[in-house]
């Protein structure tokens, strides 16, 4: 009983027996209809059968007076199939015919009967108070002029018969609906709900703080299998999320514990002696710098978290890339005159696209200081940095190019994660977040950060989408 409330308590099962009801009711008001349109066109046709008997009879009647006529009715009584025949005297007692007895008060009114009668063959037995039982017909009944009673009918069998196959064939048809249900139900409904109960029980799962758990997929691309990629996507999505949150956490603890134990100690070790006024100004100094590069650390931080949970707040205008391409190369030659740095750029005309200058031009910036910063710090050959941009088909794609040392083939996906740096890389200054953030910033615009071999040294391309696309 508890199966069955529980069946019945699933929106398929309550759609299943709603459906049901309503073919039920269509079906039998459709039989209905159409075994009384039927009956009806059958009952006409009876009608004007006996109307031509009647006819074909008066003719006869013409033709031979009444012994011709009874001639005519007993040769057409014994053919196969005949209509009903009687004659009668005036007062109602059969003389002659197929019909041995009729329903009382049959042969007193002329005309069509106007209900259908019955009546008993001769040789056929009597039922309950002696009246006639068995057979149904409808007739005309007319008198002749000598005031003889004459009765042509058709047995209403066959209208009958016909409502009998309809009804028949309408239980038929419910029995064979009824036994499918049961099939679609067996094979297809329960089906449904043991998937339902698998994506439940996965749910179950999940809420309990499974974040690696996944709702199965049966493969065979229906809605269930569609429900369940989309909520896998977006568990892969949160649990992406968390990671990234439990990273952030874990690197903050890492990175950000250094330059917060310099600030304790540089503080303690100026309280400790007699210092003068300078070296208390130098220490605040060191100690203001080196707070500004943790604000700058968690403005970045959070620029990325924002960018990357897409709900960040940026807005977006028409931004000449080429325009961007210039005030970066400016900005950055007098950093890689000092470092010894050629710094060249080549641009193939403007490049408008929808995005935001800041970001784009943050996100460049952390690229070339980057390419900078390693590629001065190789020895046995010229440094050079070059920032390029294209235009095709694709998209645009803006590329910082050095000669630096590079980042191996396996660590070019990690080297965008945050507080990521590679060993060659403690040394430098920094804080492990310029790919970080210019990863977010693409992602942000829809398009992709790319790291590959400049043969010698590493290439950082930002790829962005066309500007139909990107629009």
């Amino acid at each position: 009983m508890a199966a069955l409330r529980a069946i019945w308590n699933t929106t398929a099962a309550r759609l299943s027996a709603l459906y049901l009801i309503l073919f039920v009711i269509c079906a039998t008001v459709l039989v209905v209809y159409m075994t009384s349109l039927s009956t009806s066109m059958l009952t006409a046709q009876t009608r004007d059968t006996i109307n031509e008997e009647v006819m074909g009879l008066a003719q006869a009647y013409d033709r031979g007076g009444l012994p011709f006529l009874v001639r005519v009715i007993e040769q057409r009584a014994r053919q196969p199939g005949a209509n009903l025949y009687l004659i009668a005297n005036p007062d109602g007692r059969v003389l002659t015919g197929n019909v041995q007895s009729l329903q009382p008060g049959v042969l007193t009114t002329d005309g069509w009967t106007e209900q259908p009668f019955s009546y008993r063959r001769f040789g056929e037995a009597l039922g309950e108070a002696d009246q006639p039982a068995g057979h149904a017909a409808v007739a005309i009944v007319f008198r002749l002029p000598n005031r003889m009673i004459v009765l042509v009918g058709r047995d209403l069998g066959e209208p009958e018969q016909f409502s009998r196959v309809v009804r028949r064939s309408l239980v038929v048809a419910f029995g064979m609906m009824g036994f499918g249900a049961l099939l679609i139900w067996f094979f297809v409904g329960r089906r449904a709900l043991l998937r339902i109960d698998s994506l439940s029980e996965a749910s179950r799962r999940i809420m309990g703080g499974d974040l690696t758990g996944r709702l199965p997929v049966a493969g065979s691309g229906d809605e269930f299998d569609r429900l369940s990629e989309n909520l896998n996507t977006m568990l892969a999505r949160i649990a992406s999320l968390n990671e990234g949150l439990k990273q952030v956490s874990d690197n903050i603890a890492h990175d950000l514990k250094t330059p917060l134990t310099r600030l304790r100690n540089r503080a303690e070790s100026v309280l400790t002696g007699k210092r003068s006024t300078r070296d208390y100004r130098e220490a605040l100094e060191a100690n203001i710098a080196e707070s500004d590069q943790l604000i700058r650390t968690f403005n970045a931080i959070l620029m990325i978290s924002r960018l990357e949970a897409g709900n960040s707040a940026e807005p977006t205008t028409q931004v000449d890339l080429a325009e961007t391409v210039q005030d970066v190369v400016e900005l950055y030659e007098p950093v890689a005159e000092e470092r010894k740095v050629r710094l060249t750029s080549a641009v193939a005309g403007p490049a408008v696209i929808p995005a935001n200058r800041e970001l784009i031009g943050q996100a460049l910036s952390n690229i070339v200081d980057n390419a900078i910063k390693y590629s001065a710090d190789v020895e046995g050959r010229a440094a050079e940095v070059s920032v390029n941009l294209e235009q095709s088909a694709a998209g645009v794609v803006l590329s910082v190019r050095d000669n630096g040392p590079g980042v191996p083939a396996g660590e070019r996906e990690r080297v965008t994660e945050r507080f990521v740096r590679l060993e060659q890389s403690r040394n430098m200054p920094g804080s492990g977040l310029g790919l970080s953030l210019a990863k977010a910033v693409m992602t942000f615009h829809g398009g992709r950060l790319e790291l590959a071999d400049a043969e010698p040294g590493l290439v950082v391309r930002m790829v962005f989408p066309p500007r139909e696309a990107a629009a």
